[in-house]
């Protein structure tokens, strides 16, 4: 069964930093590109980050460019998002995805307030 459990979530601060963990299981990870999805309060989903495979081919949305980092472990099955210098209008439940969006995760709350 392929699985996608992501945690790391939390309410932080403008300004604060975060990183958010994707944990796979189900499907040969290292086969598969991850995406970063996450859904504004009463808005659809906005595409955050992209990253292939072998790590070598990575995108990102311009409202996060230069301050989010997707990065991936193969060995852990793991893609990460590190989040800093975080802004209110970061606030979402974050969603990691294969790059398909065949599969999601359950999602996990990001709010930034002070």
């Amino acid at each position: 069964e392929v699985q996608l459990v992501e945690s790391g979530g939390d309410l932080v601060q403008p300004g604060g930093s975060l990183r958010l963990s994707c944990a796979a299981s189900g499907f040969t990870f290292d086969d598969y590109g991850i995406s970063w999805v996450r859904q504004l309060p009463g808005k659809w989903l906005e595409w955050v980050a992209d990253i292939s495979w072998n790590s070598e081919i990575i995108f990102y949305a311009e409202s996060v460019k230069g301050r989010f980092t997707i990065s991936r472990d193969n060995a852990k099955n793991t893609v990460y998002l590190s989040m800093n210098n975080l802004k209110p209008e970061d606030t979402a439940v974050y969603y990691c995805s294969r790059a398909e969006y065949d599969y999601w995760g359950q999602g996990t709350q990001v709010t930034v307030s002070s």
